[in-house]
């Protein structure tokens, strides 16, 4: 074979390395844009490392055997540009954060009090938020037991994550997760295995379960018309935890589905392979 195509085949192989090096979990979830995830490789050493970002800790496996990775929710309010994640040692990780456009989603709501509510409902509301915020920073040692998430109901996906909201015209805050047309009584299944670390009837979110499933991964599943489970249970993948309804700020019935991230609410279709640029 002439050199020169020896050298030809030798830069293309070289080329490719780096694609070929990633595994299928960075495949899979490393998605850099405000409400996405980021998949950092960290120093190599003989075990787990831990790192941290905006001050949360990070989920940090080991892929295909070869290489830490840390695993990062990216809020939705960060700017398209360069983060950092730090390692225990301090050492800084710089990765890069794309830009992603949400559009808009307009909701007529019959009840005025999911619009601006009086203030004895705000009481609730804000006791009810710091219940389920404490959920969120939920920090446990186990390993998710799968990153491809299984969907928790069988059904079109209906509304997007990200969306920017407008209820009767005013708007509040942007659809921190994903929602699944279904009708009511369809079963939720757990998409991974994990622990039941709250459940509530509230304002807003109606009949919720939240599932720990390990190292701040943590799934939210609300509008609820039953929950049948309890704080403390495990559940396998693919559990029963309850059935879809539409109580709480809801128009009908539907699952509204939130993955969160180190204490970060992301996009959860990057969990079930359908995430769209």
């Amino acid at each position: 074979m002439p050199l020169k195509r020896l050298i030809i085949l030798f830069c293309l192989a070289v080329s490719a390395l780096p694609a070929q090096a990633e595994g299928f979990i960075t495949r899979l979830l490393n998605k850099p844009v405000p409400g996405g995830v980021a998949v950092v490789t960290l120093p190599e050493q003989s075990e787990a490392p831990r790192a941290q970002y905006q001050n949360q800790p990070l989920l940090v496996i080991r892929e295909d055997g070869q290489r830490w990775i840390a695993i990062a929710g990216i809020p939705l309010a960060v700017k398209p540009g360069t983060e950092h994640i730090e390692t225990e040692g301090g050492q800084k990780i710089a990765f890069k954060v794309s830009d992603r456009k949400y559009p808009e989603q307009h909701i007529k709501l019959k009840n005025q009090q999911h619009v601006t509510p009086d203030p004895e409902h705000l009481k609730r509301i804000n006791r009810e938020l710091d219940e389920q915020i404490n959920a969120y920073k939920t920090f446990s040692a186990r390993q998710p037991s799968n990153l491809l998430f299984d969907r928790p109901v069988d059904g079109r996906l209906s509304s997007a994550f990200g969306l920017r909201r407008f209820f009767n015209g005013e708007e509040r805050n942007p659809h921190s997760g994903l929602d699944f047309a279904a009708s009511t009584g369809t079963s939720i299944k757990a998409p991974a295995a994990g622990q039941v670390i709250l459940t509530g009837d509230y304002f807003f979110n109606g009949k919720t379960v939240f599932v720990d499933h390990g190292q701040g991964l943590i799934s939210m599943f609300c509008h609820l018309s039953a929950i049948d489970v309890q704080v403390g249970d495990e559940v396998g993948r693919g559990a029963h935890v309850g059935k879809v309804g539409a109580t709480g700020r809801a128009t009908g019935p539907h699952l509204h589905w939130n993955v969160s991230l180190n204490n970060t609410r992301v996009d959860p279709s990057i969990f079930i392979g359908a995430f769209m640029p």
